[in-house]
């Protein structure tokens, strides 16, 4: 094979014929033919030419650029005659990106040597702002467990942008891999206060701390409201007379919630509204113990309390409700209470 100046095909083909040999991680494969490796010892030098040398400059320099054709496309990576009709470029280089937009992608879940990425990752071909041709890349989605599916954010239309190494020598692994642009963030709110009850919420909670449920009937209307008001918010007249409620109830309604909650045993979970027995007016609580798609309308739960030497005036004494395995509430029944 003669040289064609592009480097030394001849000198460099016999170095790597010397250097074939059988791979010693797996030398002889499932139907009992030996594998081989062909290398180049050092590398194989070549010279990349005018156009192929700017792109790779600009990549040194942490720019990406496409090079126009006579009909006006803008190809990147840029090449020296146009793939449409073959003719030669303009030679007029157009600086794009550097953000991009994922036109197709395949998923790797297991990264094999040699892979830009030692954690699951996305080959994309990924169209830049600004070009006409994509540019096939490695996209990251962040720390994800070997063999998973990809996550539900690596779509087709999916807005990425490069990230660069710090150290670059004008070749295009000097983009690490491309990355989702930032849509989302979480905000580790926390707000912490001091609450003072008052005397009806006080005394509620006195009675939570001796594990019982306290509330206050109204002498106009007869209900039984739990937590204790002080007052009757229908009537508008104050409440005095103790009642203590059963600690189970009736769920009437209910939302399962897909967000972490550090009161909750896992995700996803249940709160809901619960009419304990002897009450009028339902309370909000969580429901466990139960697969959250069983949890329904009308069934019967009780209070699952903490141990006693932890118990304290706060709700925290009760974990959830949990079933109690009694018949369903009918509709007609709790209807009222919704």
């Amino acid at each position: 094979m003669p040289s064609d100046g592009a480097g030394d095909p001849v000198g460099q083909a016999t170095q790597a014929t010397q250097a074939t040999k059988v791979d010693p991680a797996d030398p002889v494969n499932s139907v009992g033919q030996v594998n081989h490796v062909l290398e180049f010892p050092g590398g194989y030098t070549r010279s990349v030419g005018p156009v192929i040398g700017r792109f790779l400059t600009e990549l040194r320099d942490a720019r990406l650029v496409g090079v126009r054709t006579a009909g006006g496309r803008v190809l990147v990576p840029p090449t020296e005659y146009d793939p449409a009709d073959g003719a030669p470029v303009t030679g007029e280089y157009v600086e794009v990106g550097p953000a991009g937009t994922v036109e197709t992608w395949s998923w790797v879940p297991r990264p094999r040597p040699g892979h830009p990425l030692t954690r699951p990752f996305a080959w994309a071909l990924i169209r830049l702002d600004g070009a006409d041709t994509a540019l096939l890349h490695a996209v990251d989605l962040g720390e994800i467990d070997p063999g998973c599916a990809p996550p539900p954010t690596l779509t087709t239309g999916l807005r990425v942008r490069p990230k660069w190494r710090a150290e670059r020598i004008g070749g295009i692994g000097d983009i690490e891999c491309f990355r989702p642009d930032v849509t989302m963030i979480t905000d580790p709110g926390r707000a912490e206060y001091r609450l003072r009850p008052g005397r009806a919420l006080g005394r509620f909670l006195d009675g939570i701390a001796e594990g019982r449920f306290l509330g206050h009937r109204c002498h106009v209307c007869g209900k039984v409201y739990v937590p204790m008001k002080g007052m009757c918010p229908a009537d508008g007249v104050p409440t005095t007379e103790e009642v203590e409620v059963a600690d189970t109830g009736t769920i009437t309604t209910y939302a399962v919630n897909n967000i972490p909650d550090p009161r909750a045993p896992e995700v996803p979970f249940v709160s809901a509204y619960i009419l304990l027995d002897g009450a009028d007016i339902a309370m909000v609580a969580l429901v466990a113990g139960i697969p959250a798609d069983q949890v329904r309308m009308g069934m019967r739960v009780k209070a699952v309390w903490r141990p006693r030497e932890e118990w304290g005036p706060t709700m925290q004494n009760i974990r959830w409700f949990a079933p109690t395995g009694e018949p369903d509430v009918p509709f007609d029944a709790i209807r009222d209470y919704l």
